[in-house]
């Protein structure tokens, strides 16, 4: 695996991974994530099991993709203690690697209750570069202990890149289209203003601001409650 040769294969092997899931045209963030978890499992020498741990403004934990229960468990136990080895590596921005749990020291808490409530005996974390203020790690773990190799480490390291880039694409591909959805709404209930109060656009923009500064609600949420209510005005009048 240190061989040039060998890591250039395993580079444009999950490139081409990360290629097929985006030339599919219902992908979305959680399907790419979710599936390049199953990857992890089986392209990563010793892996069983893989998953993705979220952390946002270092509080609540989430499991957006597990291959299995088991990763899904152990993170609920680093929400319960606040540490453990995926925290770390989301957090301190590196590969963490627990040979065998029934002798790791670094993690007192989660290693008793991990080692009571899973099979899981050894776990390798790599640092998910994630955009905003979101923190992430790529996480494998075998029922076996010491079995994780330099070659998985590799394995995992690039992975975890192309992990990072591939579901930040499909962030911003699905914050796009979200936006365009937005401004359709609001230009729909826009159009309904003018044509019912005679003003410009400038004027029921600002009967849209308004309405949502006095509510103290999302202006999007205002347009979308204003198209509803008159859709379901019209389909009244119509029945």
């Amino acid at each position: 695996m240190n061989d040039q040769p060998d890591l250039e294969a395993t580079h444009l092997r999950v490139a081409e991974l990360v290629q097929g899931l985006h030339n599919r045209p219902d992908t979305d963030a959680e399907t790419v994530i979710a599936e390049l978890a199953e990857n992890a499992a089986v392209e990563i020498p010793g892996a069983q099991h893989a998953g993705i741990t979220l952390t946002r403004n270092a509080r609540n934990i989430e499991t957006p993709a597990a291959t299995s229960h088991w990763p899904v468990l152990l993170d609920k136990i680093q929400q319960r203690y606040r540490e453990g080895p995926c925290l770390t590596a989301a957090w301190e921005e590196k590969t963490i690697h627990v040979a065998n749990l029934e002798t790791e020291t670094r993690f007192p808490n989660y290693r008793r209750d991990a080692l009571a409530e899973t099979p899981i005996r050894s776990i390798m974390a790599f640092q998910l570069f994630i955009a905003g203020e979101t923190l992430g790690a790529l996480n494998v773990y075998s029922e076996q202990p010491d079995v994780f190799t330099p070659e998985s480490r590799t394995m995992g390291l690039i992975f975890a890149a192309h992990s990072s880039v591939a579901w930040n694409s499909a962030r911003r591909e699905e914050q796009f289209q979200r936006a365009l959805s937005s401004r359709d709404m609001i230009g729909q209930a826009k159009g309904m203003i003018m044509e019912r109060y005679r003003v410009d656009a400038v004027q029921a923009f600002e009967v849209l601001r308004k309405l949502s500064q006095d509510s103290n609600v999302p202006l999007i949420q205002v347009a979308t409650d204003l198209v509803a209510g008159a859709q379901s005005e019209n389909g009244r009048q119509d029945a």
